[in-house]
């Protein structure tokens, strides 16, 4: 079998395969006696036994309108694939097919789009990685930013003794924040010792290294996102619009949450940014476009560097997130966890270059 006058496309913008066809009647005659034949089959028609009520009976009860539309549907659902393969098009969702109308002994006419698989051309992730690790800088806390933690701690300290003394929180706020440096209370080994700790030279050295962790964090996460924009901008990717729209719907859930936990509605957020849902969502398109390419980029590192993500923690958060989320679908839920675990070990494969 073949169709006829076939056209095929690619949107390169929607990254989609279009193609127009036509359906000769001689193979549409084909589809609808194999079609009959199999209606013939199963057929229950009163005066015949199964199987044997002839063709002709069998058009009156079903209709030829019907009959010939699921021929056309048939010969589409046969053809489409090997035609599609011949082109040798990857795509990842069923096509979305017009069918336009048939005029008796004509060829029936059809168009077909189709999402195409992406298609991710990596730059040299290596040396890009490798160029960016080797920039990074002594982590130091300098002695005036500890000196500026500790002020802020016996400011702390202040406000909590005034309070302890019956002064509203505020107003012992407001008078900590007046106090002088050399007011403020010390943070002596008898304070430090109701907090847990030693004594005071401990106390010191634990807040160094506790501004020494955060500011590796933030260096860390500092780095990832020079590394992740770096990939994005040297790489070359093209996805399916359908891609970048589920980038969206998470992000427009993710919002959704955040509005509800903090006690609003949805429609009064709406409502208060004066932006409808769609202007909201056209404002995200160059995140949720950033967001699909650096999906798309860990995938094809992760599979040609063969990463995989830790099977020990990916079963503690997946025990961790049915508690939490008690209702959400089993293999959504799986999905979503091995996806973001095997990204964040391939995003430290890259740290470690």
């Amino acid at each position: 079998m073949q169709l006829k006058n076939v056209k095929v496309s690619r949107d390169d913008n929607a990254w989609e395969i279009e193609v127009l066809a036509e359906i000769p009647e001689e193979i549409l005659q084909h589809y609808r006696e194999e079609l009959l034949k199999e209606i013939q089959k199963d057929a229950k028609l009163d005066g015949f036994r199964q199987g044997k009520a002839p063709p002709e009976r069998i058009l009156e009860v079903y209709g030829e309108t019907a009959v010939t539309k699921q021929a056309i549907e048939r010969a589409i659902q046969h053809e489409l694939p090997e035609l599609l393969a011949s082109e040798k098009a990857l795509i990842i969702e069923a096509p979305r097919v017009s069918i336009d109308p048939r005029e008796e002994g004509k060829p029936v006419s059809f168009t077909a789009r189709a999402a195409l698989a992406p298609k991710v051309e990596l730059a040299d992730y290596k040396s890009i990685a490798a160029a960016l690790n080797v920039k990074k800088d002594e982590i130091i806390v300098s002695d005036e930013e500890h000196k500026q933690a500790m002020t802020h701690l016996r400011r702390e300290r202040a406000r909590i003794d005034k309070i302890e003394t019956g002064l509203a929180p505020q107003k012992a706020a407001e008078e900590a924040r007046e106090m002088k440096e050399e007011e403020l209370p010390p943070l002596d080994d008898k304070f430090v010792q109701s907090l847990g700790m030693e004594n005071a030279e401990k106390f010191s050295e634990t807040v160094r290294a506790n501004i020494k962790t955060e500011k590796e964090m933030q260096a860390g996460e500092k780095n990832r996102a020079a590394l992740l924009e770096k990939l994005v901008s040297s790489s070359q990717i093209s996805y399916p619009k359908m891609l970048r729209d589920y980038e969206l719907d998470d992000m427009e859930s993710r919002l959704k949450h955040d509005v509800e936990q903090a006690g609003m509605t949805w429609t009064g957020y709406i409502s208060e940014t004066k932006k409808t849902r769609e202007e909201l969502r056209e404002s995200w398109k160059e995140a949720a476009d950033k967001r699909t390419k650096v999906r798309l980029i860990l995938t094809e590192i992760a599979r040609k560097e063969n990463i995989k993500h830790d099977e020990t923690r990916f079963e503690e958060e997946l025990m961790r997130a049915k508690k939490q989320i008690p209702n959400a679908d089993p293999a959504a839920l799986q999905a979503h966890i091995a996806h973001t675990l095997q990204n964040e070990a391939t995003i430290n494969w890259l740290l470690q270059q």
